[in-house]
């Protein structure tokens, strides 16, 4: 018995989050770049609806079918927490933290991979074309490759893919990599991630592609005039007004930002200048997540303390969701945009912070570590290990280029979500 959908993209979560007064659209850039693509499909979208020991039926959202799969807290907490971010997230990171590695944990994700595959065969039409989401399902494609050999699978990895070296570590790495081989088609973010996989797996694994994930620049609309002169006056009109838009996640380089501003202001080389860091809560469960927080907002409290006054702190604050609305007015009214991640994926902030200056105003101060990097090499590029790096690079950022920011607009505006989504599906 087969369901009724031609394409059906599963991922860890459903693109949707439950509120008083009913399902509200997620933030997020997995959600931004798919929610259109499934649009234009008619498929469905299968995963968690984000509360454990919850049963959710299917329904509908936005002209996208949702199928929810329900998970315990067990399996939260030692699928989620566990497996997922307390293993392979550092092991992906280049190991900023350490990982754990817990056999409990590989149970649990087993078990909820299979789960999803569950879900995915019983809702894919005979034939289907299937879109597997990051590391959280990478044992799902083999699972599937298994239950319907009529399926045309392709995953995608959002976050980077580590060195042969570091992913040997990993206890059950062979079921990882046998899991990714069944798909017919695996994308990474950049070239080094492919390669790193293909030194793994060899000449005769799967076949694999890089495909950029970008935005969809007619969804971050810039902030009216009167919006961006209102913010900045509320916050003290500064000469340079500088913005961070990360969640709180220790692989962010938030505190590394914040240390190099503090250098600055302490030489004499920064003057009027505001800094906004809106920071999302993220993982709050996690130990390295709690001290992430716990650097970062201290750092916010001296920097304020030793260089702010009365009504005017320098560094400005929020640790909770901003809307989606909202963001498109904090990119226009910022000069500097500050991404200096130790490792990531992409960082879709770096391309929409850029998509809101078509007219060349606005810097971006962005690591040489963020796969961005590759695409935005116009950026002041910096070294988020190296303090002085990122001062470097902040410096250079207060005066700009508008010729650098209009050729980064016209890569993001061309190199959309959508010719993302195409190029994938085309060559899947």
């Amino acid at each position: 018995m087969t369901g009724d959908n031609k394409f059906v993209v599963v991922a860890n979560r459903l693109p949707v989050d439950r509120t008083k007064s009913g399902w509200r659209a997620s933030p997020g850039g997995l959600v931004a770049a798919l929610a259109p693509v499934l649009r234009a499909h008619s498929g469905c979208w299968v995963g968690w609806p984000g509360e454990p020991d919850t049963h959710v039926p299917p329904f509908d959202f936005d002209g996208i079918s949702l199928h929810p799969v329900g998970l315990s807290g067990w399996d939260f907490e030692n699928f989620y927490e566990g497996f997922s971010n307390s293993s392979l997230w550092p092991l992906y990171h280049d190991l900023i933290v350490t990982p754990q590695y817990s056999p409990e944990w590989w149970d649990a994700y087993k078990s909820v991979n299979k789960k999803f595959a569950d879900a995915v065969a019983a809702v894919a039409a005979e034939g289907a074309t299937v879109w597997v989401q990051d590391y959280q399902l990478q044992l799902v494609p083999g699972l599937l490759k298994e239950a319907r050999p009529d399926l045309t699978i392709g995953f995608f990895l959002h976050i980077p893919f580590p060195s042969p070296d570091l992913f040997k570590q990993l206890p059950w790495r062979e079921d990882i990599t046998r899991g990714l081989e069944g798909c017919d088609l695996i994308g990474f973010q950049r070239d080094e991630d492919e390669q790193n996989f293909r030194a793994l797996v060899g000449a005769s694994g799967p076949r694999t592609g890089a495909f950029p994930i970008s935005i969809d620049p007619g969804a971050i609309h810039p902030g009216a005039r009167e919006d961006v002169d209102k913010l900045r006056e509320k916050l003290g009109n500064p000469r340079t007004l500088m913005l961070g838009v990360d969640r709180l996640d220790y692989t962010k380089g938030i505190l590394q930002r914040l240390l190099a501003i503090e250098n600055l202001l302490e030489q004499g080389e920064l003057d009027d200048v505001a800094v906004v860091q809106l920071a999302t809560p993220s993982r709050e469960r996690i130990e390295h997540y709690k001290q992430t927080r716990r650097e970062v907002e201290e750092a916010v409290g001296r920097i304020n303390g030793r260089f702010g006054s009365v009504g005017t702190p320098v560094i400005h604050y929020i640790h909770r969701p901003v809307p989606k609305g909202e963001l498109g007015t904090y990119y226009a009214a910022a000069d500097v945009m500050l991404v200096t991640p130790f490792k990531d994926g992409m960082n879709l902030v770096a391309k929409e912070y850029v998509s809101c200056h078509p007219d060349g105003d606005g810097a971006l101060v962005l690591s040489e570590f963020a796969g961005a990097a590759v695409e935005l090499n116009q950026a002041y590029l910096c070294n988020p290990f190296d303090l002085e790096s990122i001062q470097q690079a902040i410096l250079g950022a207060v005066d700009g280029d508008p010729e650098a920011m209009r050729a980064m607009h016209k890569r993001v505006t061309e190199y959309d979500v959508d010719r993302w989504a195409q190029t994938f599906l085309e060559a899947l």
